[in-house]
């Protein structure tokens, strides 16, 4: 299997994937995309409608306009309720959600086989012809609201979110992506409709099916939803460019950011700019966290909870971007136990940068990452996910059998350059608990 790139210029792809199933992308002339991978054996499938547009795209007057959109395209369109709506997926089994990220937004189901027309209509319905209305409007600006109330009462949140913008400063990932009490109070209904229609277009839209579909059946159902909701699919567009995969100059926003609470508990997030989305390298940064905080074997895990019994949960991640991306450790801790276990995450990371890892440990990761993916394209979920992530992000679609061959291709030196170069980036400190700056003086 090669790399298969899912180029702009080409209207009609189709291609046979590891396990058999079978991959195909069709360009409407429209703009929309559509594509689909028949999964041999399956019985349901699942849907998705997706926007390549997300937090980092909002402007002046407009932010918070991507979250409330995700909210208020369930709360009715013109000829469905939003009890409607929720009825529709019940009344079948199926499940229905949607997601707001930094770069995308996308609306999914996951449905029985038979069910797939009614999960197309459904959601085609809501993208083409929510309804938007006022009092909806504010009643989902009181939910949202909730919703940031209950994200700030988690401290692990807190922590995350701050991270971030410490991390990357005034660059547009660094935004929390559900917006803040201050922009999902001042956003007004008219904003929120100029967003949706600057973003909502036939060219914007991707829509990924895998699992007992058909791509020509698929096609003739997104056609008849788009069009029965007035869309004009008869005008020619050209589909909305993908984003520049190149790494941006981010400069970093805090060296040290403590947000006291009085909690038994302080939530320590440690780390720096990481690898972007399209980065060769990140093979290699998948097994560098395997090793590292990927799980009960993990340096980090081993070293802070099983040895010492410090923290319950510790873990490292990298979260890219097309320009932009976070690489960070994390423990949760008594603030009697910060600085020690800020000191033990950043040795251990150092201990890599500076010694590597063993073959067995590198054997244990890619045994661990195979089998974690094996397990994950299990769910039509997860390659239905993969189809629209490939779409909105590089063009470039990795079947299971040649990501094992990527991550097997990864050697101790790979890991332990990778490393070295993310050790000698300036880092962030995040605290959020019962600590002060004090605790974590000389760590940056």
């Amino acid at each position: 299997m090669t790399e298969i790139h899912f180029s702009l210029d080409q209207n009609e792809i189709e291609f046979t994937a590891s396990g058999g199933s079978v991959v195909r992308r069709t360009v409407h002339p429209s703009g929309v995309r559509v594509l689909t991978e028949s999964v041999p054996g399956v019985q349901s499938a699942s849907v998705s409608f997706s926007v390549g547009v997300g937090s980092r795209d909002e402007t002046n007057g407009h932010f918070g306009s991507t979250h409330f959109l995700e909210h208020l395209l369930f709360k009715g369109t013109r000829k469905r309720s939003a009890l409607e709506i929720a009825v529709a997926f019940d009344s079948v089994g199926g499940s229905s959600n949607a997601s707001t990220g930094k770069e995308h937004t996308s609306y999914y189901a996951r449905v029985q086989q038979s069910a797939v027309p009614l999960a197309i209509d459904v959601i085609g319905d809501m993208l083409t012809s929510s309804v938007i209305d006022a009092t909806e409007f504010e009643n989902e600006r009181t939910v949202i609201l909730e919703e940031l109330a209950m994200n700030e009462d988690d401290p692990s949140d807190v922590a995350h979110e701050a991270f971030f913008e410490a991390v990357l400063g005034d660059h547009v990932l660094g935004r929390p992506i559900g917006g803040t009490k201050e922009t999902i109070g001042a956003v007004s209904r008219d904003a929120v409709w100029e967003h949706y229609k600057a973003n909502y277009r036939p060219e914007d839209l991707v829509i990924a099916a895998a699992g007992a579909v058909k791509h020509e059946e698929i096609i003739a159902l997104v056609e008849k939803s788009l069009s029965d909701a007035g869309w004009d699919l008869s005008a020619k567009s050209s589909p909305r460019p993908r984003r520049d995969n190149v790494q941006a100059s981010i400069a970093r926003g805090e060296a040290i950011r403590v947000i006291h609470e009085d909690n038994a508990q302080t939530n320590v997030l440690i780390g720096t700019q990481g690898l972007i989305g399209d980065d060769e390298r990140r093979y290699s940064m998948s097994v560098l966290n395997t090793v590292l905080g990927g799980g009960m074997s993990s340096r980090l895990f081993q070293e802070i909870r099983e040895k010492r019994g410090l923290a319950y949960s510790t873990y490292s991640f990298n979260q890219g971007y097309s320009d932009g991306a976070v690489f960070g450790l994390y423990a949760g801790c008594s603030p009697a136990k910060s600085r020690e276990v800020a000191d033990l995450m950043i040795a251990e990371f150092t201990k890599i940068a500076e010694v590597g890892i063993t073959k067995d440990e590198l054997e244990l990761a890619y045994g661990n990452i195979s089998g974690g993916l094996a397990l994950k394209f299990e769910s039509t979920q997860a390659r239905m996910s993969r189809l629209a992530g490939t779409e909105l992000g590089t063009g470039d679609f990795v079947d299971l059998d040649e990501a094992l061959k990527r991550y097997r291709a990864v050697t101790l030196e790979d890991v332990q350059s990778l490393a070295a170069d993310i050790l000698t980036r300036e880092k962030t400190i995040v605290a959020v608990g019962d600590v002060t700056f004090d605790t974590f003086d000389g760590l940056v």
